[in-house]
């Protein structure tokens, strides 16, 4: 697929997002279900590895990338990797000048934000 990250089809990319009530968190889980729609990995459930469910957890150990979109510096679900000793590649959307309780999350900005975290993966 033109524009796709993942590179080769016999890679698995998870990708894991913050849902968290914040716009920040709802903008990591729209840029998750983007980089999902548009072919570069496949969404799976970050409260589901914090839980500590065997078969999460085994995915995540047997994929090529987990890429995991934090909402905000709390991140939570960079804590999880740590806490599982699993490897990931990190994002949070405060990086990309989007501030926590006050930037309105449009088409827009998802579109734009998605772009560079598949750039960046």
């Amino acid at each position: 697929m033109a524009g796709c990250c993942c590179g080769n089809n016999k890679e698995t990319t998870l990708v894991y997002a913050c849902s968290g009530a914040a716009n920040t968190g709802f903008l990591a889980d729209q840029v998750a279900r983007k980089i999902m729609k548009d072919g570069c990995g496949s969404m799976t459930c970050l409260a589901a590895l914090g839980a500590g469910l065997s078969g999460f957890v085994e995915s995540a150990k047997t994929a090529s990338k987990n890429i995991v979109i934090d909402g905000c510096p709390v991140a939570c679900g960079k804590k999880i990797f740590d806490e599982l000793g699993l490897p990931y590649k990190h994002f949070k959307t405060t990086d990309y000048g989007v501030d926590k309780g006050k930037t309105e999350i449009t088409p827009e900005i998802i579109n734009e934000l998605t772009i560079k975290i598949k750039g960046e993966i």
